[in-house]
């Protein structure tokens, strides 16, 4: 990860060579700055007077400490520190657990974390509103997983490679969640991830990639067997930051930054002879796709909408109008993407940007500032909201139901004061990781670095009986 200056690509059509073929990149779209369309708040809220920003004007006045809330209740904080990624899992007996990851960086949280200390927290469930510490996960990867952390619904596996913002020596760890969720079973640690950074589960659960970005190294690790991985495939060709996979296993979609070849968007392989499990298989680039506000591409996950395929993909850091924001591609011709809509905040704007936003606190800090960072869906198939981290803009949640027009409708944002006693040198938000949902309450489950997990229940006009479309994708 990293926070860039602007940085607009110029990346125009080209012809790449793959495999004697000749394969057309898809020329940037035109860059699209505008706002997304922001919530409307109902009673109860704490609205924003600019959509994303908590200004240092309101540490004086007071509001600041109040938090900004929009269309949601919050009904359960646990914690002080949060990283990555949060995941959800029922198990085979009905118990509800949360996992989440509890270091931005090893191990400079370790001081935030309390008695309970470093590692991945697990979480039961049973009472949303009183989530209750089970277990905490301190296996090498586990301590350190960065972005890698991912369970397979499917299986009742849960994996992690020992990672960093750079790179960390990719030793890969897989517990067992299915008998006992609130008791994970180490099954597995062994060095074959190479190097980490990210991480991505095929649905089937049987095969789990790792991306170093920086170090160039994209691997397939065999886990049918998640007492005995096996690698499968590996390349140095790209720089892999975040990966999803089709539900057929065949497709991998990667968010790459540049590389040797100096491109960074969406890469589309085809990875079926690695799902057949055919012996040294071949991996061509189906397609590529940038676009002119590209910052740097954290990652990318397919879905159906109205029976049409598309991408749900989210950039990190930047500034200026290649500053991090989501957007949707579509893909229903996998050759040829393109990008239908963009989502981001007032405060992302490169109009809205300058000094003045650089007085906000935690604004001036590395890898902290206003903007995105992840973003998850709650279904593969039909999702009708989105919901993502914008780091110091907290957790905001997006109507999706139509794809080329998406709008606000809920936020949860609060920031911690400068120089707290729990926090002495930190302040404001630091939301990044991918959140997760709870399709029976209609719950949202995210984590703030500055200050732990959060559950959050969508109100008012932006409330949901239940999230539509399947139960979330296995693999991510």
């Amino acid at each position: 990860m990293r926070r860039s200056s602007l940085r607009l690509a110029v990346v125009s059509a080209a012809v790449i060579a793959v495999g004697g073929a000749a394969l057309a990149t898809a020329a940037p779209t035109p860059p699209s700055t505008a706002a997304t369309p922001a919530a409307k708040c109902g009673p109860g809220s704490l609205p924003e007077a600019v959509q994303g920003r908590a200004p240092k004007s309101d540490v004086a006045s007071g509001r600041y400490a109040k938090g900004y809330t929009c269309n949601v209740a919050e009904i359960a904080h646990q914690g002080r520190s949060g990283g990555y990624r949060v995941e959800r899992y029922v198990d085979e007996q009905g118990n509800e657990c949360a996992y989440y990851d509890s270091t931005l960086l090893w191990p400079t949280s370790v001081a935030d974390q309390g008695t309970t200390g470093p590692g991945t927290y697990v979480l039961d469930m049973k009472d949303p509103a009183k989530p209750v510490v089970t277990d905490v996960l301190r296996s090498l990867a586990f301590q350190s997983p960065h972005e890698s952390m991912r369970l397979n619904t499917k299986r009742g596996l849960l994996a992690a490679v020992f990672a960093y913002p750079t790179a960390q020596p990719g030793q890969v760890d897989i517990y067992d969640v299915s008998q006992d969720c609130r008791k994970p079973v180490l099954m597995s640690s062994t060095p074959f991830g190479v190097l980490g950074h990210e991480g991505g589960f095929s649905p089937d659960g049987n095969t789990y990639y790792v991306g170093s970005l920086y170090f160039n190294t994209l691997t397939a690790l065999d886990v049918s067997d998640p007492r005995v991985p096996k690698p499968l495939w590996a390349t140095d060709d790209y720089e892999p930051h975040g990966v999803s996979i089709s539900d057929d296993g065949n497709t991998l979609y990667m968010a790459q930054a540049t590389n040797k070849g100096g491109f960074e968007g969406l890469t589309v392989l085809d990875v079926s002879q690695v799902q057949k499990r055919v012996p040294n298989p071949q991996v061509p680039i189906v397609s590529r796709l940038t676009w002119d506000t590209v910052s740097t591409p954290q990652n990318a996950t397919p879905f159906t909408s109205r029976g049409k395929k598309y991408v749900m993909e989210i950039d990190e850091f930047g500034s200026g109008a290649a500053i991090g924001a989501a957007r949707i591609i579509d893909v229903e011709d996998i050759t040829a993407p393109k990008v239908v809509s963009d989502i981001r905040l007032e405060v992302n704007r490169a109009e809205a940007q300058g000094a003045d936003l650089e007085a906000d606190p935690g604004n001036n800090q590395a890898f902290q500032g206003y903007q995105g960072h992840y973003c998850s869906l709650p279904s593969r198939v039909d999702p009708t909201i989105l919901a993502c981290t914008f780091i110091m803009s907290g957790l905001r949640v997006f109507d999706i139901s139509d794809v080329t027009k998406p709008r606000e409708i809920a936020y949860h944002n609060k920031p911690i004061l400068p120089g707290t006693a729990t926090n002495p040198n930190r302040a404001g938000s630091f939301a990044m990781s991918a959140p997760a949902y709870d399709e029976q309450t209609g719950d949202i489950w995210y984590s703030d670095g500055n200050s732990g997990f959060y559950v959050v229940r969508l109100t008012g006009s932006a409330k949901r009986p239940k999230f539509a479309g399947e139960i979330v994708n296995p693999g991510n």
